[in-house]
């Protein structure tokens, strides 16, 4: 076995691997950018070495620095974790070249798979289920748009490269082809350097069920099960599960047959798995799913898996590197009870889930006390760390485990709705709203469940009315219990002459009230906003404020952060700006002719030029964020009287990018 291994990534999967690699008694090499120089994978593991700038193609993709940081610190082996270098050939060959193991498959391996074109060919030949579709060499646009004719719209067109849905369009029409296969092919050579794609028939009632798999340098191949990650937004996954629901041992035995003869077709080592497209409209039938690629690494779902089996899918990899064979036979692999993830990110589900960074100000997760569930929180964050533009905004992977698929899809819904994170905007609200889906509960899931439900999973609730009014009351400090013996404490709220009162800003821009503060009596308060007075009584359980008018109450938790307070009841978050009595300026930073960055990002494609004339809806320009492409569109008809943002420009959040001429 390894003494000390390096790992070649960051954020949560690093933590991950620390956290196995420190229980088995290796030591662990972290490694990282200028932005992460105090990140918590830095802080967890035994080493740090420094390997460059924060863009990721100065650092986490730089593979010298990377290997030469394993050998300046006399690392043994090198860990990928996911995404980043995990599944790049040439970076294998390199680390062996330097005489270091790679902890995965084999760079052939990597090889076979890495293409879906190649890869649905070879298994073809190995008599593995393939999607009907196009995976020829053939690029023209006539070819393309020839094979989709041949097909049948809907058509799927991929990027032959990478994952995680980038490159990848629904074409519902001939006329719309040509548009999305541009937008596919960009998207795609950004993000892998590689824009060929290939074009597959798409599947009306889609589910998306994957085997994992697992290979050791002896010849053997197992199966753990299978994931269902059906529930998706822009290709990528939300939340995914284990078993599949609606499984059947006769599918079962089929799909993971097929997967585990993929695995053995390509001599696969190490943690692998396997990605099917299922046919849903009917049920789950063994003729009814279709391979679509091969992920030659630890999945992000990971968890799931070793949830239902009690196995370390990380230790796995570290004994099979070494040369052990795995650890267990098919037979002595056995499933127990159900799991969830959810992927908690740093995104605004209401605006087309745009990313979003911040400082992590609060950041809490409920004990299993509260919950009463099997949890585990796999994070690579901690309060006051920051989500930055450079890298995924993924805050945690929240994940339960209950003995049937009710009870645990019940405690991730718990505990979803008892996550307080506070200084950005989250996805947590649209995951719990999703988690509470009848449709999602009955387990009638395929890819498109989140699209066609869309506007009532990410509708906003409205702000409680005495939730400023909580917020308020604890901003004053009026709510505090103040330490010491001081007899005066008993009657602070007493004034000789007048109430003793405080007053707070609250609220957002334009929306800002002042409201007076004034204790009346032990638990008592009165608050208003000039004429408009209001008693009410705040009563506090542990971390639980209950503050009532009479007429209503409202129970919550409350965290301070630099702009105010956070309430946070029933699984939804409210922010209160709260006002800095030092501080006066509250000009509007924006007026309606300005189009403005909604976040950091990359200028990619300026549709229009001064002096045009837009519609409202109109493609204005395409920015890239978080490694997507988002569209900006024109907010109203207007002219355009000034482009301020070139292509190639980055641009933080609230840059002016587009000014329109003003109404005469």
């Amino acid at each position: 076995m390894f003494t000390k291994i390096l790992i070649a990534n960051r954020g949560e999967i690093a933590c991950r691997v620390i956290k196995t690699a420190r229980r088995m008694g290796i030591a662990t090499v972290a490694v990282y950018s200028d932005a992460d120089a105090n990140a918590m994978h830095v802080a967890e593991a035994d080493e740090a070495v420094h390997i460059g700038a924060a863009p990721v193609g100065e650092s986490y993709l730089v593979a010298e620095n990377i290997i030469a940081a394993a050998e300046e610190t006399g690392a043994e082996a090198i860990h990928p974790g996911y995404g980043f270098l995990s599944e790049n050939p040439d970076f294998v060959d390199a680390v062996e070249a330097a005489g270091l193991v790679f902890i995965g498959p084999s760079a052939s391996s990597i090889r076979s798979m890495g293409l879906k074109d190649a890869a649905k060919r070879l298994m073809e030949k190995a008599g593995v289920p393939v999607v009907p579709g196009y995976h020829g060499e053939a690029q023209e646009l006539v070819v393309l748009a020839s094979k989709a004719r041949e097909i049948g719209y809907p058509v799927l067109i991929k990027a032959r490269a990478g994952g995680g849905g980038k490159g990848m369009r629904k074409v519902d029409s001939p006329d719309d082809f040509a548009d999305e296969l541009s937008a596919a092919r960009r998207e795609a050579k950004a993000a892998f350097g590689d824009d060929k794609v290939l074009v597959e028939k798409y599947i009306e009632k889609p589910r998306h069920i994957e085997v994992q798999v697992f290979g050791d340098n002896h010849g053997n191949a197992v199966h753990l099960f299978e994931r269902d990650c059906s529930l998706q937004r822009r290709h990528q996954k939300v939340i995914e599960e284990a078993p599949a629901p609606g499984m059947t041992e006769k599918m079962r035995a089929a799909m993971t047959g097929a997967a585990v003869k993929a695995a053995k077709a390509i001599s696969y080592s190490g943690a692998g798995t396997i990605e099917f497209i299922v046919d849903g409209s009917k049920g789950l039938r063994p003729d009814g799913f279709w391979f679509m690629e091969m992920n030659t690494r630890l999945q992000v779902e990971h968890p799931v898996t070793e949830m239902i089996t009690g196995i370390d899918l990380v230790e796995w990899q570290l004994r099979v590197a070494s040369g052990e064979k795995l650890p267990r036979e098919q037979g002595q692999i056995a499933l127990n009870g159900h799991s969830f993830e959810a992927r908690i990110y740093a995104e605004d589900a209401a605006r087309g889930f745009l990313p979003a960074t911040g400082t992590l100000h609060h950041l809490r997760f409920p004990d299993i006390a509260e919950t009463g569930a099997e949890q585990r929180i796999e994070t690579g964050v901690r309060a006051g760390d920051a989500i930055s533009p450079f890298y995924d905004p993924m805050i945690a992977k929240l994940v339960v485990h209950g003995a049937d698929r009710g009870s645990a899809l019940e405690a991730l819904e718990r505990t979803l709705r008892g996550t307080e994170i506070a200084g950005t905007v989250t996805n947590i609200a649209f995951l719990a709203a999703l988690a509470g889906h009848g449709g999602f509960a009955a387990g009638d899931v395929d890819t498109g469940l989140i699209d066609r439900n869309l506007g009532d999973l990410v509708a906003e609730p409205q702000l409680p009315q005495l939730a400023p009014i909580l917020a308020a009351i604890r901003a004053s400090g009026l709510a505090d219990p103040i330490a010491g013996n001081d007899p005066w404490v008993s009657v602070r709220s007493y004034s000789h002459f007048n109430p003793r009162t405080q007053s707070v800003l609250v609220g957002e821009d334009d929306e800002r009230q002042r409201l007076r503060i004034a204790p009346d009596g032990k638990g008592r308060f009165i608050v208003g906003a000039g004429e408009d007075q209001r008693r009410v009584s705040l009563h506090r359980s542990g971390r639980l404020w209950t503050v009532s008018d009479g007429a209503s109450s409202l129970s919550a938790t409350v965290a301070r952060t630099p702009k105010g307070v956070t309430v946070f009841s029933g699984g939804y978050s409210f922010s209160v700006a709260v006002d800095d009595p030092m501080n006066r300026d509250f000009d509007a930073v924006a007026g309606g002719n300005n189009l403005t960055a909604p976040m950091p990002g990359l200028v990619k494609i300026v549709s229009v030029a001064p002096g045009d004339s837009v519609e409202k809806g109109q493609a204005l320009l395409v920015m890239e964020a978080m490694k997507m492409e988002h569209t900006l569109r024109a907010p109203r008809d207007a002219m355009v009287a000034e482009i301020r943002a070139a292509e190639g420009d980055q641009v933080q959040e609230g840059a002016l990018l587009i000014r329109f001429a003003g109404d005469e």
